[in-house]
Formats: C-alpha cells, sequence, structure tokens
C-alpha cells in the first residue's frame, strides 16, 4: 500500500486489494444481518411463549415483568436502555442491538420461561424476581466471558 501509485501494476494492485477488502466488508456484514434476523424472530417466538407462560403464573402487568428482566441483564429499565442507546422510547430494543445482544436477550427469554415452569412459580412478585434473577445470571455470564 505504500508503493508508488503512479505505476500502472502498483496501481491496479492497490484497486484489486480494496476491491477485495470492500467485498469482504459487505460479505461479513451480510452474515450478520442474517445472524440478527434469524435471532430477532428467535426472540419474539420466546417471548411470545414467555408472556403466555407469565400469564399462567399469574403476571397480570407484563411491562413490568419484562422491565425486571432487564433490570436482571442491563441493570436498568427498557425506558432507561432506550436512552442510553439514544433511542426513542417508542422503538423496539430487540430491533436496535447486534446479534451477541440478542442471543443474550433470547437465553434471558427461554431460561426465565424454563425457571417459570420448573419451580412452579406463581404471582407477579414471585415472576419478576426469577426473570430478575435469570436477568442476572446471563449478564454475570456475559461478565466472565
Amino acid at each position: 500500500m505504500e508503493a508508488d501509485g503512479s505505476k500502472p501494476e502498483v496501481a491496479s494492485a492497490k484497486a484489486y486489494f480494496a476491491i477485495q477488502t470492500r467485498k469482504q466488508e459487505v460479505s461479513e456484514q451480510l452474515l450478520e444481518d442474517k445472524k440478527k434476523l434469524y435471532l430477532r424472530e428467535q426472540v419474539s417466538e420466546h417471548n411470545k411463549s414467555l408472556a403466555k407462560t407469565a400469564k399462567q403464573a399469574g403476571v397480570s402487568n407484563y411491562g413490568n415483568f419484562v422491565d425486571y428482566g432487564y433490570l436482571g441483564l442491563y441493570g436498568m429499565r427498557n425506558k432507561d436502555i432506550l436512552k442510553k442507546k439514544k433511542l426513542k422510547p417508542n422503538d423496539s430494543l430487540m430491533d436496535n442491538v447486534g446479534s451477541e445482544e440478542l442471543a443474550a436477550n433470547l437465553f434471558r427469554a427461554t431460561q426465565a420461561e424454563a425457571k417459570i415452569k420448573r419451580e412452579h412459580i406463581a404471582g407477579q412478585d414471585k415472576a419478576n424476581k426469577a426473570h430478575h434473577e435469570i436477568g442476572q445470571d446471563v449478564r454475570n455470564i456475559i461478565k466472565k466471558m
């Protein structure tokens, strides 16, 4: 890249490597976009399942229940996460994060649902606490890595 670009061979080589670099960047972005799309669909499905399980467990304020999971995972409520990420209040958090964060939320949702079912958790307060604990556990796993 430091060679004399006025020489045709060098100019041609520089152009070739610039094109190849751009192709690689586009390819990597496409792969990330595909991962995000797949994970976003999975999070959506599992959040619906978690909502159903939470309702069966006696959760009447689902927004509050969700916030407890976010408090555990992020250390803040949804509205504060959106603010920190400079998103609008009505924006979907899950539509504005990368694949790693989507995967963490997928794990949170699946494990919260499993815990509620496994431990026969009943009531808003107990379900909120369980969701918070799972969020914290996921956060702690991420911190260890």
